[in-house]
């Protein structure tokens, strides 16, 4: 199949299990998904639903248990090599948190260029990708504020531009908008919305409906399973 016509992320009876004490959690069982390059997904569900092991699958920081996953072509259930599956995060995937993550003692540009490091980048590649990505966020003003100069919104803006810096395939964000207040929420999701218009491939796992009804695509998950899908 043309790489540019199949799906970005494909998983075919995804399943994952612990042994906790004993006891086998299945944490997810039998997760059939596709995702499109370009799409715009929303995963949600209760706690103990499945939705942070299903992230972590996603992000590759976990393997299935059983099932297949494919990532942009790469079967990652085959992938036994940490090293790999490493290098694969840093290039295929940006990922933001709930807490941003950004390091107190740099200032907004070096916090966007520092995952380029690892890529090989020379300073002035990654100190220009690094200005683009704050430019894309709308924060190249804000280049040399360290995070405590910076409201909420706008590091969260600096978590998103230093996902982007790498230029993923997937953007992967675990409840983004969960510190914020409800104003810079739509700030957040209208820049969300901006990059898919832009091609951005984009999953967020939240259990907001204000925040899922912005995608495409809402995933409903249920006891490790795919409960039903909502398409708009």
């Amino acid at each position: 199949m043309d790489a540019a016509l199949s799906p970005l992320i494909r998983l075919t009876g995804v399943t994952r299990h612990y042994q906790v004490g004993g006891e086998t959690v299945r944490a997810l069982d039998g997760v059939d998904l596709e995702i499109p390059r370009g799409g715009y997904a929303a995963i949600m569900g209760p706690s103990g639903s499945g939705k942070s092991t299903l992230m972590n699958l996603l992000g590759c920081l976990d393997r299935p248990s059983a099932g297949g996953y494919w990532l942009d072509g790469h079967p990652i259930h085959e992938e036994r090599d940490d090293a790999v599956l490493s290098r694969l995060r840093g290039r295929a995937i940006g990922f933001v948190f709930q807490t941003f993550n950004l390091l107190p003692r740099l200032d907004a540009l070096e916090n966007v260029e520092l995952p380029l490091v690892y890529q090989g980048l020379s300073a002035p590649a990654r100190r220009a990708r690094a200005g683009q990505a704050l430019e894309r966020v709308g924060l190249a003003e804000r280049a040399r504020h360290r995070p405590a100069q910076l409201s909420g919104g706008q590091r969260q803006r600096v978590a998103i531009a230093r996902a982007l810096a790498a230029e993923p395939a997937l953007l992967l964000a675990d409840e983004p908008t969960g510190n914020l207040d409800s104003r810079t929420t739509a700030e957040i999701l209208d820049l969300f919305d901006q990059l898919h218009e832009q091609g951005q491939t984009l999953v967020v796992v939240t259990h907001e409906e204000s925040v899922a009804a912005r995608a495409g695509c809402m995933i409903h998950l249920f006891d490790g399973r795919v409960a039903r899908v909502e398409l708009r």
